[in-house]
């Protein structure tokens, strides 16, 4: 079992950035790629990014959020983080982190093991 939090939500202005972090204990971490996903209200769960379980390894982004968010995993911390710049009020959402187990690490395709309770990011404009 692999419990997630979620933290560094929050509201911000339009042009802002905001760090996310998601704490993970229980299972060993570093097994599992990591990533992070949203939902807005009325629209459905989105992915944003995911990264592989190893330190340094391949991520992988939503196209329209190239550039903008940035996901980094620090294992000897058992945490991953979603670095969000250039912030635009249709990135305010539910930001989830989620987790499964294995190589493959493009999250957006597939069941996923785990999942936190998610922060709450709201930009406003």
């Amino acid at each position: 079992q692999v419990q997630l939090v979620e933290s560094g939500g929050g509201l911000v202005q339009a042009g802002g950035s905001l760090r996310l972090s998601c704490a993970a204990s229980g299972r060993t971490f570093r097994n599992y790629a990591m990533g992070w996903f949203r939902q807005a209200p009325g629209k459905e769960r989105e992915f944003v990014a995911s990264i592989s379980w190893w330190s340094g390894g391949s991520t992988y982004y939503a196209d329209s959020l190239k550039g903008r968010f940035t996901i980094s995993r620090d294992n000897a911390k058992n945490t991953v983080y979603l670095q969000m710049n250039s912030l635009k009020p249709e990135d305010t959402a539910v930001y989830y982190c989620a987790a499964r187990g294995g190589s493959d690490y493009r999250l957006d395709v597939g069941p996923l093991d785990y999942w936190g309770q998610g922060t709450q990011v709201t930009v406003s404009s």
